[in-house]
């Protein structure tokens, strides 16, 4: 079971975090109802409970709609649902604080901590790009930035989910053919910072980086590729971008 960006639970997702601030409580309230009834699949509603926790003024409905997402995600016991846990249990510990609950906010805050740290993913790992390489090659830091002109990067890039790294493979620079890479870490390596717990909760696309070379074991020969209309989406999106990369 993996995030999917493009379904309508989703989608809806996004357009209720585009009003808040700018649309009543209610407004945006209803929009993440509807993205719960939306959603398809636990992993969806594990997602969406959490945003209608987030706008939920009473601590005590707050509370129940947090509970609900840690049910969801211990029941769909994935990576990505595990990256989220960190937050999520400090968003509950803060609720039993305002609750003046000492002994549970001591224990969520406990929990939060266990499950901080290094990800603990087993892969497989890819890698997209339109560079042509070969098993056995490395793939190291200190290139420009496919996203952000004269920006030297720090890290190397990669993910556990092959649609994802062929969709960097088509926004990547370049003439060349479209690759997806099956790689090897050869250190250590760290969530994203760039996608975690920026948008939605955790870490759902699995997207990691490092400081070490990444060895080159594989190649994927088909993914699910984007449309030219929704890769015209992504790019867009890329240029109206103006947030800071975390290098």
């Amino acid at each position: 079971m993996e995030f999917n960006p493009q379904s309508k639970s989703t989608r809806l997702l996004l357009q209720g975090m585009a009003k808040e601030g700018n649309a009543g409580d209610g407004e945006v309230a209803d929009i993440y109802r509807q993205a719960w009834d939306a959603a398809a699949n636990d992993l969806e509603k594990f997602i969406v409970a959490q945003y209608i926790a987030r706008i939920e003024r009473s601590v005590p409905d707050r509370l129940k709609w947090y509970e609900t997402a840690v049910q969801l995600g211990q029941r769909v016991d994935s990576v990505a649902t595990r990256s989220a846990f960190p937050s999520l249990y400090g968003r509950i510990a803060d609720c039993y604080d305002e609750l003046g609950d000492e002994a549970n906010a001591q224990k969520y805050r406990s929990l939060s901590e266990t499950y901080s740290g290094d990800p603990a993913d087993p892969g497989p790992f890819y890698h997209g790009t339109r560079a042509d390489l070969k098993v056995g090659d490395e793939l190291v830091p200190g290139f420009n930035s496919n996203y952000k002109d004269n920006l030297l990067m720090n890290h190397i890039y990669f993910t556990a989910m092959v649609n994802g790294a062929g969709l960097a493979a088509s926004l990547a620079k370049g003439d060349g053919r479209e690759r997806v890479y099956v790689v090897e870490p050869t250190g250590s390596f760290e969530n994203d910072p760039n996608v975690t717990d920026k948008k939605f909760p955790g870490n759902l696309t699995r997207s990691y980086r490092t400081t070490q070379p990444l060895k080159i074991v594989g190649e994927v020969p088909e993914w699910a590729r984007q449309t030219p209309e929704d890769l015209q989406k992504w790019r867009e999106r890329l240029a109206d971008n103006q947030g800071e990369i975390i290098n």
